[in-house]
């Protein structure tokens, strides 16, 4: 489940279930744009370029690496969650609550 917006933000709703749906469907949505010719691909390496950055990035001591990373936690009942999380030189240093959630967020936290 993507978080669409701060909890104060002005969207409906109906806004951020269709803002939702679009993030996690927007792989197929380039395959159909692409008429079956092709994917995501690029997407996928930049983002795991970035990642990648921001690791080495941490384990050299830079200060401060904040990504989002599928991690174990206990922030929800899930033993591993997406979140934002603070990388050190020892890796993964803190994992970032989820802050608050719209009444259609929390539904899927549950």
């Amino acid at each position: 489940m993507p978080k669409a917006a701060p909890k104060s933000s002005n969207l409906s709703d109906d806004d951020i279930k269709a803002l939702t749906w679009r993030t996690q469907d927007g792989g197929t949505e380039v395959v159909e744009a692409k008429a079956g010719k092709g994917s995501a691909t690029l997407s996928m390496a930049y983002a795991g370029a970035v990642f990648a950055d921001a690791c080495l990035k941490g384990l050299n001591g830079v200060p401060d690496i904040v990504e989002c990373s599928f991690v174990q936690s206990s922030i929800t009942d899930l033993p591993f969650f997406a979140s934002k999380a603070r990388l050190g030189k020892n890796g993964v240093e803190e994992v970032f609550g989820l802050g608050p959630l719209a009444d259609y967020e929390q539904h899927y936290n549950r």
